[in-house]
């Protein structure tokens, strides 16, 4: 039996790439998950309630539907993201760096602030945020990305601090941080697969299953002792 058997796991951003491997990966588990966008999924699987990461009465709405029907949240994953399209920083509008700033980062800390509220008052919860390679090191070459990197960034500092304060009432906080994942945006992408894997020793891209199983790792008791830790996988693009 899984340690996840029965447990309510929340999932944002499951209607595709990541956050779809993740929640088919905890169900397949036996975890009560309960998937979280803004539009379904394709196939139905979990639960599913519609949310807008970036507006806090949503986000209420959604977190105060899940705990009516469970009566408690075990587990979130904060896998909502977007990447803007590259643009020189000097050239930026300042509309697309408030987007991007405002779904990865902004979002991020409403659904964890909110879920955080209900696993605090349980004194119980586990947390993984989906931050990226791109918050530690200048993703920059073809493409340039402040806002995206600076987000990142962000959401690694996120989980940090909240890791700090929520765990001596029981609650984790981790990050997993993937380099180049195999998802539909990357796929759209494919002018640009032998730069990226050029530079990614490994010569591969990441499956959303490998990002799967390590967030389900991260979010069970096996990583009991996991604190704030950030869980960096991009297949050695870091190493050179």
């Amino acid at each position: 039996m899984s340690d996840l058997d029965g447990a309510v796991v929340v999932v944002t951003g499951a209607s595709g790439g990541i956050g779809r491997a993740v929640s088919e990966r905890l169900r397949a588990e036996g975890a009560r998950v309960v998937d979280m966008d803004v539009r379904p999924p394709a196939e139905a699987g979990g639960h599913f309630v519609a949310v807008d990461v970036l507006d806090p009465a949503s986000v209420d709405a959604a977190v105060a539907e899940v705990v009516e029907q469970f009566g408690r949240i075990d587990g979130l994953v904060a896998a909502a993201g977007l990447s803007e399209e590259p643009t020189p920083a000097e050239d930026m509008p300042v509309e697309v760096w408030d987007r991007t700033i405002g779904v990865n980062l902004r979002g991020v800390f409403l659904t964890c602030q909110r879920v955080g509220r209900v696993m605090l008052a349980q004194g119980s919860g586990s947390i993984v945020t989906i931050a990226s390679m791109s918050g530690n090191h200048v993703v920059n070459v073809p493409q340039q990305q402040a806002a995206y990197n600076a987000s990142k960034a962000g959401v690694v500092a996120l989980t940090k601090s909240l890791a700090y304060e929520w765990i001596p009432r029981g609650v984790r906080v981790n990050a997993v941080s993937p380099g180049y994942v195999n998802t539909p945006l990357l796929a759209s992408k494919s002018e640009l697969h032998q730069t990226w894997m050029g530079a990614t020793p490994s010569g591969r891209f990441a499956t959303t299953q490998e990002v799967a199983a390590a967030v389900r790792w991260l979010l069970g008791s096996e990583s009991g002792f996991c604190v704030g830790t950030e869980l960096l996988m991009d297949g050695g693009y870091s190493l050179s």
